[in-house]
Order: C-alpha cells, then sequence, then structure tokens
C-alpha cells in the first residue's frame, strides 16, 4: 500500500513497518492500532498491505541475514543478567586504576566511582554566584528552546544562541526547574580563554584519565533542574563527574540496540522517563540500571551504552574521554 492511499498517518505506517520487521505479532500490531483509535477493519487492511508490499518484502528478508546478530546480543543478554549486571549499578570507592580499567573499562561495565574528585578546587569554589566572578563577561553558547521541539538534541544546530556567561548565569538562578536551556557539550565554551579559571579548579581522575588536560579534553554541561539528555549512546567511552548538584542516571547495554528504537543513528524514540509499552513493546525487555548521582562522583558510561539523564538540582558536570589506556579511547562507528 502506497504512502498516498494509506489511512494512517506518517508515524503510525513507520510504527507498523518498523514493528512488524521486528518481529511484533499481527495480533500485537493490531490490538496497539486499535487502542490508538484505529478502526479495526482499517487496521488489517492497512496491516495487508504493508505485508504484501516488495519494498517491506525486500527488509525483511534483509533483516533476517542479520538476525543471527541480534541472537548473539540476546546472548550476551543472558550472561549480563546471570552475572547480576541487570540488578543495579555498581558504586565503588577507593577503586585502583589497574582494577578500574580491567573490570570495568575493558570489561565494558557501568560504575559510579568515589573518592576521585577530592582534590578538585571545583568541589569547593563553584556556585553560580562564582562562575559569574570568574567567568562572567564570555561569550557562550546555549542550546535554547528546547521545550517547543522534542527532537532539539539531535537537532542541535537549531537551537544554538549566543549570550554572556554572566547573562546565562542568571536565567538558571532565576528560570526554576525547565529543560527550555542547557549547556551542552557541542560548543567550543570550555576552551575559551575566558573558562581558564574553571578548567584549573578541574583535577584529572588520577590514574584513569590523562592529566594533560588540555581544553579539548574535557567538557562542561551546566543548567537548571529538569534538564533531561534523552536515551542515546555515545560512540566512545565517558567519564563524567558530577561537581554540583544532583542528576538521576539511566544506563541500558550497547548489545541490547535491537530493543531501543534508534533513530537519528544514536537516539532512540523511547522516552526513558515514560516508556510506552504499546508503541515500544521491545523496550520492556530491556535491562535499565539506574542511580543519582551525587556531587563528587563520576559513573563510567562505556562506548555504546545507552543513557538518559535528568538534572535534580542547578547542575554542572565535567566529562572526560582521554582514557590512559595504550591505543586511546575505543569508538563506535555512527549507525546509520
Amino acid at each position: 500500500m502506497s504512502k498516498e492511499n494509506s489511512r494512517l498517518t506518517s508515524e503510525w505506517q513507520t510504527w507498523l513497518v518498523e514493528n512488524l520487521a521486528l518481529g511484533v505479532t499481527h495480533e500485537e500490531a493490531l490490538q496497539t492500532l486499535t487502542g490508538a483509535g484505529v478502526a479495526e477493519d482499517v487496521a488489517r487492511e492497512e496491516m495487508a498491505g504493508v505485508l504484501a508490499h516488495p519494498y517491506y518484502q525486500a527488509a525483511l528478508r534483509l533483516g533476517r541475514r542479520y538476525g543471527w546478530l541480534e541472537s548473539v546480543m540476546d546472548t550476551y543478554s543472558a550472561l549480563h543478567r546471570q552475572a547480576g549486571g541487570h540488578q543495579t549499578l555498581e558504586r565503588r570507592e577507593g577503586l585502583s586504576p589497574e582494577e578500574f580499567f580491567s573490570r570495568y573499562y575493558f570489561g565494558h561495565r557501568p560504575v559510579v566511582l568515589r573518592g576521585f574528585m577530592e582534590d578538585w578546587p571545583a568541589r569547593e569554589r563553584w556556585s553560580l554566584a562564582y562562575m559569574a566572578e570568574v567567568a562572567g563577561d564570555v561569550e557562550v553558547e546555549v542550546q535554547t528552546g528546547r521545550n517547543a521541539n522534542p527532537d532539539h538534541s539531535p537537532e542541535f544546530e537549531k537551537h544554538r544562541s549566543k549570550m554572556r556567561f554572566r547573562d546565562y548565569l542568571r536565567m538558571i538562578e532565576t528560570g526554576g526547574e525547565t529543560n527550555d536551556y542547557y549547556m551542552v557539550p557541542r560548543n567550543e565554551n570550555w576552551a575559551r580563554e575566558g573558562f581558564r579559571a574553571l578548567r584549573e579548579d578541574v583535577r584529572a581522575p588520577r590514574g584513569i584519565i590523562d592529566a594533560e588536560l588540555r581544553p579539548d579534553m574535557l567538557t562542561l554541561l551546566l543548567g537548571p533542574a529538569g534538564t533531561v539528555t534523552p536515551l542515546h549512546h555515545d560512540n566512545m567511552n565517558v567519564l563524567l563527574g558530577q561537581v554540583m548538584g544532583r542528576k538521576h542516571v539511566k544506563l541500558i547495554p550497547s548489545f541490547q540496540r535491537h530493543l531501543m528504537y534508534p533513530r537519528y543513528g544514536t537516539f532512540s524514540q523511547v522516552d526513558a522517563a515514560k516508556p510506552d509499552p504499546e508503541r515500544f513493546p521491545l523496550y520492556t525487555e530491556a535491562d535499565v540500571v539506574e542511580a543519582v548521582l551525587e556531587p563528587g562522583e563520576l559513573v563510567f558510561i562505556p562506548v555504546g551504552w545507552w543513557h538518559w539523564v535528568r538534572a535534580l538540582d542547578v547542575s554542572a558536570t565535567v566529562t572526560f574521554h582521554h582514557f590512559l589506556v595504550p591505543k586511546g579511547n575505543t569508538y563506535l562507528p555512527t549507525p546509520l
């Protein structure tokens, strides 16, 4: 059935084809469509049209060629659950660099680390007032107008705004809880000369991150309570250091990508705060671990692991990606 002749919206057509190709049963798809208000006869007609379409048949055959990859990923998931990795996000204090790399970095496991930020001047100094004092006149780039566009993160270019850092800090201080504006890593703020004093308040986690810490080797996330980073994965290993405020984090293994309903390469269609089991039934099989990241804690997010983050307070986070490994960080090609 052609798009022009379909009585479903474009979004529901895409949903139907994708979920049938992913293995959702005809009955489950029918129940979801009728539950969304589509008449049963229309739903059955649309489904029959999809199943008979040569494009769908070709896509289905191609998908089956790669079905064995999903079976391997499911095996990894089974081993992950047997090891208890699906139950909780580990927290470790006083972890040696040797064990961090052997158990977590090379073991492809997330972990919350304590005790690596005790020598950071930022832990004592950083506040909105201090930031305004030492860097208030620097021009910064901020992502704004996020609330009006659910796809603000993958469509970052549409939301670039420039302003004085002092003005942005005032927005954070007076604006209350909101997801409408956020300073995210996709800018060059941290490398600006005016941010030198803030950079000098940060230390590389000893034995884990390259101590050189050039401006291009770390980034700053800064925003009010309520900012949300939607469910996505990064194409490299990342270490997040929480300096101010708390953040709620959720993580899902990289080898469960076939449960994530990917789009825009690295983002998921699923709202991890309120997942819809009818629209995204495979997501219910995902192993989600979560924790509240407190000031002074770092979380290691392995390459490819899916994560969702929400700030519970005014929050400042520093990210690192230059790990002390012989061949450098491991990168994942951006998927289609």
